[in-house]
């Protein structure tokens, strides 16, 4: 053991030194600003339970381009639509790949999957056969009836819930039929919770989300990796050998089905080119396609589910803008019928919501971290080739130059304005922006909007034991997504004519 600690702290002098030689070489360079950071650590100890807030509140003191040490890498920070913009299409190529992390090692199969790929030619390809076999328009309206099937068991469920007078948990509703969905449409067929694990799929998404959100020691000191400070890496082989069994066994029921007549899934299509004369393209080995089936199960389930969650919780809070919602279904759908997918095209103060909430509770706050390929000028700052670049969203989303009445939830800002959510307007990117946007970002919004239309165009929702809507608990819950700390319980009245 002493041997151990002894090795340990020659590395970590050798790292020190090296760290002198990196501020001496950058001394006479432009960086941006940014708190001064403690030796070896950086400013690692500023960042607290929700980094988002924490780099919003240097980022007030320091600029919207801001230069922080976390650990041994040198990390960017963006919040304002302007930074975003310069980072994300200005140099979009400078900073289109991924830097390695501790959790795509352990749990994404050393970073086969989609989002966390570096840049090159397996990114680009696996991209290509991912939104050709999944994310395509045509796939989307392809799992159009899935969808709806899906939700009607939901309406279903809820329905005899308001005969009864009960509360719903909405999060575990709206996360199970999420999960549903997304099984169907990567797996071909929905599983049990109990078929992964008995903690369940959202249980366990939201862990591996959480653990690969949270500032790692050996992401930012990469000698200290190895030993485990933190006991994250511990953690991440446990889900990853969790996944692992899962994933087994979903390849090979497909192996071993053979029905020529079956309609292809995305499981088949990625099976179908292992040793076809489209590997050299694609590279795809038995590791590379559980990698993007996680990948894929993660970003189709946990995204969707938590967006609705925070959408209907503010529908909630505000009972105002409920109403006005319910009163344009009714006079778009009327109330002789549920919603259809038809309809969505027709709900503008339902894109209005929408947008609202992305603008206050983006998914993924922090976006996922870019890496500099290069050194770069950036607004006349030094970038160093390998800096870590993160894009604040959810600052952005409260940038007081850019929204007026910044932390209020008021659809009705978006009147008279064409900002959209496709990347384009950068005060608004939840889904990201260039060539490492979210390429599954027009299948989440229909996800999302059909099912938030069709929950409150078939309900009217009261809060359990008599809860003002402006006690509400909003708390936040930290990770890649972040979801209610609390889970979201209501009481629904059935609102439609029988039919």
């Amino acid at each position: 053991m002493a041997w151990t600690w002894t090795i340990v702290a020659l590395v970590v002098l050798v790292y020190l030194l090296l760290d002198c030689g990196w501020k001496i070489r950058n001394k006479k360079k432009n960086l941006p600003p940014g708190p001064k950071g403690l030796p070896l650590l950086g400013s690692l100890h500023m960042l607290g339970e929700f980094p988002h807030h924490d780099l919003h509140r240097l980022a007030q003191k320091h600029g919207p381009i801001m230069h922080l040490r976390l650990g041994l890498v040198p990390t960017i920070v963006a919040s304002s639509p302007q930074a975003a913009e310069l980072f994300l299409e200005a140099h979009d190529l400078v900073f289109a790949s991924r830097p390695p992390q501790e959790a795509a090692k352990n749990i994404l199969y050393g970073q086969k999957n989609l989002a966390s790929a570096p840049y090159g030619s397996y990114w680009r390809n696996i991209r290509k056969m991912c939104i050709l076999e999944l994310l395509s328009n045509r796939k989307i309206e392809s799992f159009k009836s899935m969808r709806k099937e899906e939700l009607r068991l939901l309406i279903k469920f809820i329905k005899e819930a308001a005969r009864n007078c009960v509360a719903v948990d909405l999060s575990a509703k709206v996360s199970s039929l999420s999960a549903d969905m997304s099984c169907r449409m990567v797996f071909g067929k929905k599983y049990m919770d109990k078929d992964l694990d008995e903690r369940g799929f959202k249980v366990l998404i939201q862990e591996g989300m959480h653990l690969s959100a949270m500032p790692n020691i050996g992401d930012y000191i990469p000698c200290l990796a190895p030993l485990d400070l933190q006991g994250l890496t511990r953690r991440m082989k446990v889900i990853r050998k969790i996944f692992d069994a899962f994933l087994e066994k979903i390849i090979e029921e497909h192996l071993q089905t053979k029905d020529e007549n079956k309609t292809k899934d995305f499981v088949d299509v990625m099976l179908s080119f292992i040793g076809s004369e489209e590997t050299d393209q694609y590279r795809i080995e038995r590791a590379n396609i559980k990698a993007i089936m996680l990948d894929m199960l993660a970003a189709s389930m946990d995204t969707s589910a938590t967006a609705i969650e925070w959408t209907l919780s503010e529908l909630m809070k505000h009972p105002r803008v409920m109403k006005k919602l319910q009163k344009e279904l009714e006079n778009v759908v009327g109330l002789e019928r549920m919603v259809e997918e038809s309809d969505l095209d027709s709900l503008v103060y339902l894109d209005m919501i929408i947008k609202e909430t992305f603008r206050l509770h983006p998914v993924a706050p922090l976006l996922l971290p870019h890496e500099a390929r290069e050194d770069c000028t950036v607004n006349g700052f030094h970038i160093p080739r390998k800096s870590r670049v993160m894009i604040n969203v959810w600052a952005i989303g409260r940038d007081p130059s850019v929204w007026s009445d910044a932390e209020k939830f008021f659809p009705e800002r978006f009147v008279g304005n064409n900002i959209d959510l496709r990347g384009r307007d950068f005060q608004l990117i939840p889904f990201g922006s260039g060539r490492r946007g979210c390429p599954g970002m027009q299948l989440g919004l229909t996800a999302v909007r059909l099912v938030v239309a069709q929950l409150v165009h078939c309900f009217d929702w009261g809060l359990p034991d008599n809860m003002l809507p402006s006690e509400l608990d909003m708390t936040e819950e930290f990770g890649l997504t972040v979801p209610r700390a609390k889970h979201l319980l209501a009481i629904p009245t059935y609102r439609l004519n029988e039919y």
